[in-house]
């Protein structure tokens, strides 16, 4: 076997789950990067309304993406179980499923993304003096929508093998080619939004390119032939079934950020730059949060194919006490130098005071966060993605946009925006404990 594939069902667990989720730990700080750096030289070369314009299309994005990326979690945990349960020919047949589909939704989202990206943006509410700016970046981002998609369906037959290091590689290649292209594009060019949305698709081209060219290179199980692309039926139906729910999840998450973005809009630029940067330094809260989650997913579908029970059920407590941990110490720390990070991204000293408000509502309850994310890790891997889909459309969704839109009506201020997360993620956690605790959530990924 590949020295980068990690056999999950076997060896020590802490030391299993930690070499899979570092590397992770540090794509994902790489990923993250691509929309700092976009908004770190944007907002100081190009002024508030262009940092406005990048951040306020953050959730708009989610919501379009979101559904198929979840879809694309479910072809992970698939392709995860015939790899633990050792069937090779059902890993080859997964693989070559996730592919085809990973480029029929390239072709889908390019159409929907840049047809209708005005029309969402408006919807929104989004700003007049934004709106121009915004509307570019989307339609540049979706026109290369392609990359990414296709890049996430390489990344997950990756993390499927227990590889987690070879994507780490094209990340850190795509990350430096990003930030090369962001100081041309925007720094010395002056394209600004558009530079930056140029930039960003470019960059995760090259990614995209390194991964399958490894997938279609390598004589391991996992290796990708064009000839061999379609779409097999019964692992089609697997696949869905896993990965619609978790899809639902995503898009019903970006639906109600959406909502949310818009009570933000109704505030101003100066809200909207505040809050955009917050969530830019938030991303790197979610680093540690996603890469143990996607390493629990990994561990528990591989372990639960080997029917080895009582090690996934050790392996997910591991991975949710490890992420609960690292949210709340970042969680401290955003909460101490939250005026240091928000001012990062612009001098305008309202929009900072605004960013800073909600980091000091927020940053506290971090580890709620996790351990939603985290035990949803955990269903998604066990095969019982549909709890975490209806957990989340009531907490984060129902109630999320309930408490915003009622609330305001009666104290119109955006610090009531803001207390909407920590409600919620309580909410969701308390939910999922319970589940956890009382549940068989081992049963329902057997091998048929």
């Amino acid at each position: 076997m590949n020295s980068s594939m990690i056999q999950m069902n076997s060896g020590s667990i802490s030391k299993n789950m930690i070499r899979f989720a570092f590397p992770l730990f540090i794509g994902n700080l790489l990923q993250q990067l691509y929309n700092i750096v976009d908004s770190l030289i944007v907002g100081n070369i190009e002024g508030t309304n262009a940092l406005a314009a990048i951040t306020s299309t953050g959730s708009l994005t989610f919501l379009l993406i979101g559904f198929f990326q979840g879809v694309f979690s479910g072809a992970s945990v698939i392709i995860s179980k015939y790899f633990g349960a050792n069937e090779r020919e059902q890993v080859q047949k997964a693989v070559h499923t996730a592919v085809a589909f990973g480029l029929t939704v390239s072709v889908i989202l390019t159409f929907l993304g840049v047809l209708f990206t005005p029309s969402l943006l408006r919807l929104l509410g989004t700003p007049a003096n934004v709106l121009p700016g915004a509307t570019t970046y989307m339609r540049i981002y979706f026109s290369g929508i392609a990359s990414v998609i296709l890049y996430n369906t390489a990344n997950g037959i990756y993390q499927a093998m227990g590889d987690s290091k070879h994507p780490l590689h094209y990340l850190i290649i795509s990350s430096i080619t990003n930030v090369l292209l962001d100081l041309l594009f925007v720094g010395l060019f002056r394209m600004g939004v558009a530079g930056a949305a140029f930039a960003t698709v470019l960059s995760q081209g090259v990614s995209t390119v390194l991964a399958f060219y490894r997938l279609m290179k390598t004589n391991e199980v996992y290796q990708v032939r064009l000839r061999k692309l379609r779409f097999e039926k019964r692992i089609v139906s697997e696949i869905l079934r896993i990965g619609i729910p978790s899809g639902i999840q995503n898009s019903v998450i970006g639906l109600a950020n959406t909502v949310v973005q818009a009570n933000i809009n109704s505030f101003g630029s100066l809200a909207v730059a505040g809050c955009g940067s917050y969530s830019k330094i938030e991303g790197f809260v979610f680093i540690p949060i996603v890469s143990f989650s996607m390493a629990i997913t990994t561990f528990v579908s591989q372990n639960l194919g080997a029917r080895q029970y009582d090690r996934a059920k050790k392996g997910a407590t591991f991975g949710i006490i490890s992420a609960c941990g690292i949210a709340a110490l970042i969680g401290i720390i955003f909460y101490l130098f939250a005026p240091t990070f928000i001012s990062l991204f612009g001098t305008d000293a309202s929009s900072i005071e605004i960013g800073v408000k909600e980091a000091r509502i927020i940053t506290l309850f971090y580890t709620l966060l996790a351990f939603s994310h985290s035990t949803a890790g955990v269903l998604r891997g066990a095969g019982k993605s549909i709890i975490p889909m209806f957990i989340m459309l009531g907490s984060w969704c129902l109630l999320r946009v309930t408490y915003v839109t009622t609330m305001l009506h009666f104290i119109p201020k955006i610090q009531v925006i803001f207390w909407a997360y920590p409600l919620t993620w309580t909410v969701s956690s308390i939910a999922f404990l319970g589940f956890l605790v009382k549940s068989d959530w081992v049963h329902g990924l057997e091998i048929e």
